[in-house]
């Protein structure tokens, strides 16, 4: 057993280092700057209560990104400084945030320890490799993201740290699975490499009915096509859907994980997704090709999904909705009843008319995961999502993108259970088209201004508040720009008060709500590792169902138009038109 000794390390405060709702993102080259990592791993070390650090048992890995592995070793042996007893590490640094928090919530290791917390390595969605992007955040012992009273404590050490814990310990093969064992001043201190996907996969089969999945994947009349961009999601889509489910492996597109993500973005999103769009037949050009029945993609840590059907792409707040609709009967784990239902404020009304028509708990939170696992530790919420390709339940403490896929496979399994040897197939597209017949369609658009001026982007929010004021001068606007639109009966900053703990979250996003039930949303997103980004969200409900089968685009164009006029989006930014339409 290798004997390791420990050291501080003096070290002065950087400044730049607040934790956002998806933890700490930067760029690579300001990751590698010396000791930029090690102050923040210390302080959040020193933000934690003392039983989650000493003799403790720590997650660490991600999705593979660039600077990973690097990363994995500094943390491991900062651990072994801090008097943590083991480290869990998924094979070759890999697990995606959904994997994490189900090896929190439910491993259990071979002495019968069990994580308090992880770190994840991860920039979501953002593209990885040397000039890209890098991020890491904490997750608690609930699997869930830190709440704001740990990140506003990793802050405030971050600004005033003066020293960090290491151990001289050799770097670790993280390519084996295995324990590695050295002995310090307190004791063993052991790091264990495990198969990333196993604990993962058992709790999907526990959750879904896997031979009822499996039965459609084998027929003839359906076709499957996932597309994990070169993210984490591709450690587990061979052996899900191929080994478990029996889907054809040629079903599966970039489904090796790369730490650039094949120089892709990998955003699961008609901009981004751009191979899948094509194979689904919604791409520019006419493929003589017959897509396939249903496609799906995963961002880079594999917890957003895109659902889409054959020449038909389905909305992130649609689906949830959908999930929510179905799950009773559909899927076994909530064959008892939903508890309730949850979505972000931005994310469309939707989920609201399935939660009133079911009679269902309902909650509308601030953007962020965390604000769900408050209402699932109570057990007020079984299912919830956000616009922002992420859905999700109570099974972990994050949003799930193959659980999603998982769910409407099993809904077209439910809703196909007496065609597959006989009758016509029920489509995605039938699906939808059904839901909406039964309960209206939300018609729903997302513009995104990426890296614009943050002095700029400030400006604009600024502007949009102060109009507030003054409904009649707002409608006044509005009616200059797009006479036929409906007149806004309410305008506010969106705030929240926990129904759990009592917390207030103010500032969420800026609301323009009209009489007709449309509505036009602002936010500025933390997601992005440099510049701001704005996102404008613009939704308008249609109850009629011959109305219902309009162009999505065509349908919103006069509340764009308005929303466009309304925020001067082309003055304050300089933008003719958005970086990405959803």
């Amino acid at each position: 057993m290798v004997l390791f000794n420990v050291s501080r390390v003096v070290t002065t405060p950087f400044g730049d280092q607040k934790p956002g709702t998806s933890g700490l993102r930067k760029k690579v080259k300001v990751f590698k700057q010396p000791n930029y990592l090690q102050n923040f791993v210390q302080s959040t070390f020193n933000a934690l209560p003392p039983q989650n650090v000493r003799g403790a048992t720590l997650v660490v890995s991600g999705d593979g990104r660039y600077f990973s592995e690097d990363a994995i070793q500094i943390i491991t042996k900062m651990a072994a400084g801090n008097g943590l007893r083991r480290v869990w590490v998924g094979q070759n640094g890999l697990l995606s945030t959904p994997a994490v928090s189900a090896v929190i919530r439910e491993r259990v290791g071979v002495d019968g320890s069990k994580a308090t917390g992880a770190f994840i390595l991860t920039a979501s969605h953002n593209p990885g490799g040397p000039n890209e992007d890098f991020g890491i955040k904490y997750n608690m012992e609930n699997g869930g993201p830190a709440p704001e009273g740990i990140t506003d404590k990793i802050y405030e050490n971050t600004k005033t740290i003066k020293e960090y814990l290491t151990a001289d310990l050799p770097d670790v093969d993280i390519t084996t699975i295995g324990v590695t064992s050295f002995s310090g001043s307190e004791g063993q201190f052991d790091v264990e490499v495990f198969d990333s996907a196993s604990d993962y996969i058992k709790l999907m089969k526990s959750i879904f009915d896997f031979e009822s999945i499996r039965k459609l994947l084998s027929s003839p009349k359906f076709t499957f096509c996932y597309d994990a961009l070169h993210g984490v999601a591709g450690a587990y889509a061979k052996r899900i859907f191929v080994e478990e489910l029996g889907a054809q492996e040629s079903s599966l597109l970039n489904c090796v994980p790369k730490e650039d993500f094949g120089g892709g973005h990998p955003d699961p999103n008609l901009t981004y997704a751009k191979e899948l769009v094509a194979r689904m037949g919604l791409g520019k050009s006419n493929s003589e090709v017959e897509p396939p029945e249903f496609g799906a993609a995963a961002d880079g840590d594999a917890d957003r999904n895109m659902i889409l059907g054959k020449r038909f792409f389905v909305t992130p707040s649609d689906s949830v909705a959908i999930i929510a609709a179905n799950a009773v009967e559909a899927i076994p784990y909530f064959s008892a009843g939903l508890k309730g239902v949850a979505r972000s404020m931005p994310t469309s009304a939707a989920l609201d008319v399935v939660a009133k028509n079911l009679n269902l708990k309902f909650f509308e939170v601030p953007t962020g995961w965390k604000f769900f696992g408050n209402l699932m530790d109570a057990g007020l919420c079984s299912v919830c999502g956000e616009e922002s390709f992420g859905t999700g339940s109570d099974h972990i403490r994050e949003k799930d993108g193959i659980w999603a896929v998982l769910a409407w496979l099993s809904i077209l399994a439910y809703k196909n259970r007496e065609n597959l040897d006989g009758g016509k197939l029920v489509t995605v597209e039938d699906i939808v088209r059904n839901h909406w017949a039964a309960y209206g369609r939300h018609y729903y658009t997302r513009y995104d201004y990426e890296n614009v001026d943050a002095g700029a982007a400030k400006e604009l929010m600024a502007c949009l508040v102060k109009l507030q004021s003054s409904l009649a001068e707002v409608n006044e606007i509005v009616s200059g720009i797009q006479s036929d639109v409906s007149k806004v009966v309410h305008a506010d900053e969106f705030e929240y008060k926990d129904p759990v703990d009592g917390s207030i979250s103010k500032h969420q996003g800026i609301r323009y709500l009209f009489e007709d039930g449309s509505r036009l949303v602002f936010r500025l997103s933390g997601t992005g590792s440099e510049g701001a980004t704005i996102r404008l969200y613009i939704e308008q409900y249609e109850k009629d169902p011959s109305k219902t089968g309009r162009d999505s685009q065509d349908a919103l164009a006069p509340l764009v138009a308005v929303a466009l006029g309304l925020s001067k989006m082309q003055e304050f930014t300089g933008r003719s038109a958005p970086t990405v339409i959803t």
